[in-house]
């Protein structure tokens, strides 16, 4: 589906990013989603290694004005199936023109290409996460073909009334240390063997989408070490756009994980207490996580007990690719 007449469509260039950070900003005003965005995070985001941005991405203009932004992002390594996430945004001024629906045709359009350049040997799943809060966005979805297959619940407590301190017998709970981040991806690969999405990070992925971002906090991680060896891990982030939104500053736990083999030790719990801790030590508001709500660990019944109320639910709606030949 073309473009409504008038408009204009181009890949993005790191010019846009101040303008696509104030569309987003614009549209979170109307969507309520949480998120918050500078012209550094979509960069980290949208000029990744594994992003061919003259062809993954898009800008609508209306002369000189940014009225919309799609991207297509495929991480290199995946387990049952090739991740292909399809993101984006229209400006709520202009909602209802049938920009977000021609976006999404080229979106799919060039999920399926990416599919069949990359990995056309596996099956792939083109995805978009989004809230119910975004007005349009389901039907818009359900009529390209989308179903909506998993739900990820946004949790958050504030960093008062903390839990006590925990220890582990054996265990040394410690600040991220960088020598050790090698092992930390290794143990992260082996901790989400089977969750939902995931896959085993490669380098390249593992600095690009986390050690590697800007926001990241090893101050504020800690990683349990028995016998020098890794066997779980708090990784914290802090976005200073969240922060300057928000006036909070918050500490977003983005990865959470014990290896198999030390579970049911009590090992999580010590780990996020003492990361808690550690984040309030360090003058900051609040603490969040997203979870999946069909965790097999059950990580969200442990994060209620830990203090994290839910606060918003992303649906992850999908289209399933198969392989091809």
């Amino acid at each position: 589906m073309p473009f409504p007449a008038g408009l204009t469509d181009r890949p993005l260039t790191r010019e846009d990013l101040p303008a696509v950070a104030q569309l987003y900003a614009a549209a979170e005003r109307v969507d309520d989603t949480g998120h918050h965005w500078d012209a550094d995070d979509l960069a980290e985001y949208w000029f990744a290694p594994f992003v061919e941005t003259d062809r993954d991405t898009r800008v609508v203009l209306d002369g000189p004005d940014v009225v919309a932004v799609g991207a297509v992002v495929a991480p290199p390594t995946f387990r049952d199936a090739y991740g292909v996430h399809l993101d984006g945004a229209v400006h709520p001024d202009r909602r209802g023109e049938g920009i977000g629906r021609a976006l999404l045709d080229w979106q799919v359009q060039r999920g399926r290409q990416v599919h069949a350049e990359r990995q056309p040997a596996a099956p792939a799943r083109l995805t978009v996460l989004g809230l119910a809060s975004v007005a349009g966005l389901e039907g818009l979805l359900r009529r390209a073909g989308f179903e909506a297959v998993r739900w990820f619940a946004s949790m958050s407590r504030p960093l008062t009334g903390l839990p006590d301190r925990r220890e582990v017998a054996g265990v040394d709970l410690q600040p991220f240390d960088w020598p050790r981040d090698e092992e930390v991806r290794l143990a992260h690969n082996a901790a989400f063997t089977d969750h939902y999405g995931s896959s085993e990070r490669d380098r390249t992925s593992w600095e690009s989408m986390f050690t590697g971002q800007r926001a990241f906090r090893p101050d504020l991680s800690v990683l349990a070490v028995e016998s020098g060896a890794v066997l779980g891990y708090v990784l914290a982030y802090v976005h200073e756009a969240d922060t300057a939104a928000t006036g909070r500053v918050d500490a977003y736990y983005g990865q959470i994980g014990v290896v198999p083999a030390a579970r049911g030790r009590g090992l999580a719990k010590a780990l996020i207490a003492t990361a808690l801790h550690a984040a309030a030590d360090a003058g900051c508001d609040t603490a969040s996580l997203q979870v999946d709500t069909d965790n097999t660990s059950e990580a969200q019944g442990l994060y209620a007990a830990m203090g994290f109320a839910v606060q918003r639910t992303e649906v992850s709606w999908s289209v399933q690719v198969p392989a091809r030949g």
